[in-house]
């Protein structure tokens, strides 16, 4: 790892009174989340997905994901493709 993300994370963990490897983890998983995040909204503004699929590849409700799209300023998508899968997704 280079040193001066090293030096950032010791940093972070000291502030917050943790130790390393636990601030690793936290960075990892908020990253991890972040990325997730990312790719679905990409493929979602793109029409590949349903807002459904973007929510649940996000780990995020329905609700948390169209707050999502409302705070970025992504217009919503919803026609008869997205109302199919939201029905699908109902019966299960």
């Amino acid at each position: 790892m280079p040193a001066d993300l090293e030096k950032e994370i010791e940093i972070l963990a000291s502030e917050d009174g943790k130790d390393k490897s636990k601030m690793m983890r936290e960075l990892l998983k908020a990253g991890i989340k972040e990325k997730k995040l990312e790719r679905a909204l990409k493929l979602y503004k793109d029409g590949r997905i349903t807002l459904w699929k973007a929510a649940r590849i996000s780990d995020v409700s329905l609700w948390g994901m169209m707050e999502i799209l409302r705070e970025r300023k992504i217009t919503i998508q919803y026609g008869e493709r997205e109302l199919r899968e939201d029905l699908k997704a109902l019966k299960m």
